[in-house]
């Protein structure tokens, strides 16, 4: 049995932090909660990401609510993505039990119930702030490896940007980039063909139908305006509280394109848009993505590469990213290997499959004189889990089997009612859900090519006309020919010569 006021110490002095800092809970040792052993996350190492993970049941989703609770408490702005649509009760404050306060009392800090101001965002026609962005935003690169295309098919996706730039045909929705691909192979073949180069028939049908797999996602829905502004997930309450906006995701589960689609749009404009961060000592906004492995099931390498490159940078915009998901092995090397904070929860070992996931999630965590780390993983108890975090040095702090503190807002969805009370309090939702469909590619092209086919007919019509009026022409010439006489005829024709000449040739016939 070890020392308990030697792992007080190892604690305390691993977790002691001089600037402001978010508490998760007390440590425990052979299954006993050390009162007071708090295990804390200082707000500076916030933005260095951080993965939460565990079997089904297990707390994530609470552990999820205590930092956002946390994080908004001091004022730094979430955004949750919520699958399971459990997250909306952070509107209302706990109603608080009695095994909430008996698992306060161990920890050694007060439990106190609070409601959280909140938006309601939503990528679907489900109710909450619309959330889009135009297809000219995600620009040629990004919509090449969101649709996975080959090489020589993202060249052409380039030369039709291009073109549309150039003719100021805006790109705002996946009808406007339908059009364009349908342009450039018919109608305006030979325009495009001679500024930018041929475009095969075959690469265009290929990408287009990729557009289509998209839209069957829902991404008609996500592409076009009114563009969602990033500043506005920054804000703060009256009070100095972040808001929690919440990303209702619940009906797009089976919809993986579409998410990876959101995510990658929304990481890479927080990117290009937010300035940078030097040593604030907290985070200018905090992302959780739950069911994490839905962004890397369906990606493309071309797509994973782009993710793990703005998790690498994005870090320096003040933004951290955590991903919750059920096992660590759900999250690439590449991007695992970036996160600072690791809240693991219980895994559970009923095959040897899972033994050896438990083996490998074990090894990912700093060695303990303490722990028997693989162990530990098995027989945590709900809302237990196993953390670690960065002190303020960016210094791995010693691994804390942690007895967590419970949500201060509600552990349940918001009643009906509730729910619209949120939505029509919202200043964002009447900007957003304007419906706006501005002239651009589509209208343009289709105007272009009703012109053309006008002058085209204008052409023929006059060409009809022409051949028309020269016919005519040739006509009414044959016609003066055949009814035209000249003098000589004249005298031969008329009648007194020609009973002259009969008379004389009656004589001689005599």
């Amino acid at each position: 049995m070890s020392n308990p006021q030697d792992f007080f110490d190892h604690i305390t002095n691993g977790y002691q932090t001089k600037g402001e800092a978010i508490t998760l809970g007390a440590a425990m040792l052979d299954g006993e909660t050390i009162t007071n052993a708090l295990v804390k996350v200082p707000m500076k190492t916030l933005n260095r990401h951080g993965l939460i993970a565990g079997a089904t049941g297990t707390g994530k989703t609470k552990t999820l609510q205590v930092l956002a609770e946390n994080l908004s408490d001091k004022g730094v702005p979430v955004l949750l993505m919520d699958m399971k649509g459990d997250l909306s009760g952070i509107a209302q404050p706990s109603p608080g039990h009695a095994k909430i306060d008996e698992r306060h009392e161990k920890i050694g800090i007060p439990f106190e119930a609070k409601k959280f101001p909140v938006e309601i965002l939503t990528l679907s026609e489900q109710e909450g702030v619309r959330l889009r962005a135009t297809v000219s935003e995600f620009g040629p690169v990004l919509i090449s490896r969101i649709l996975d295309v080959s090489e020589t098919q993202a060249g052409i996706l380039s030369i039709l940007f291009k073109y549309c730039d150039d003719n100021k045909l805006p790109l705002l929705d996946l009808k406007d980039l339908k059009k364009i691909l349908q342009y450039a192979t018919e109608e305006g073949k030979e325009e495009i063909s001679k500024l930018y180069g041929r475009i095969s028939p075959a690469s265009s049908g290929a990408i287009l139908r990729r557009i289509v797999e998209l839209e069957q996602q829902g991404g008609d829905l996500f592409f076009g305006e009114r563009s969602f502004d990033t500043d506005d997930l920054l804000r703060v309450d009256e009070n100095g509280r972040g808001y929690i906006n919440i990303v209702r995701l619940t009906d797009i589960q089976d919809r993986p394109k579409l998410f990876s689609t959101f995510m990658l749009c929304l990481l890479a404009e927080i990117y290009a848009t937010f300035p940078e961060q030097g040593d604030t000592g907290r985070p200018e906004l905090v992302i959780f993505i739950d069911e994490a492995h839905l962004i890397f099931k369906e990606a493309s390498d071309a797509l994973l590469d782009q993710i793990e490159s703005i998790v690498k940078l994005i870090r320096s915009k003040g933004v951290g990213l955590y991903f919750v998901t059920q096992n660590p092995t759900d999250v690439p090397d590449a991007v695992l290997s970036q996160l600072g904070l690791k809240i693991q929860h219980a895994l559970r070992a009923f095959t040897a499959k899972d033994r050896k996931a438990i083996k490998l999630t074990a090894e990912n965590y700093p060695l303990s004189d303490y722990y028997e780390t693989d162990e530990v993983l098995t027989s945590l108890g709900i809302g237990e889990a196993l953390v670690s975090a960065l002190n303020e040095k960016g210094i791995p702090t010693p691994l804390a089997a942690t007895l967590l503190r419970a949500p201060m807002s509600r552990m349940d969805i918001l009643e009906e009612d509730e729910l619209e009370a949120v939505l029509a309090a919202s200043k964002l939702k009447a900007r957003y859900n304007e419906a706006l469909d501005r002239e651009s590619a589509y209208e343009l092209l289709n105007e272009k090519i009703e012109k053309a086919h006008l002058e085209e007919a204008k052409e023929k019509a006059a060409e009809e006309k022409k051949k028309a009026q020269q016919s005519r022409s040739r006509s009414r010439t044959s016609s003066r020919r055949r009814t035209s006489r000249s003098p000589l005829e004249k005298v031969l024709t008329s009648p007194t010569v020609i009973r002259s000449v009969l008379g004389i040739l009656t004589k001689l016939i005599k």
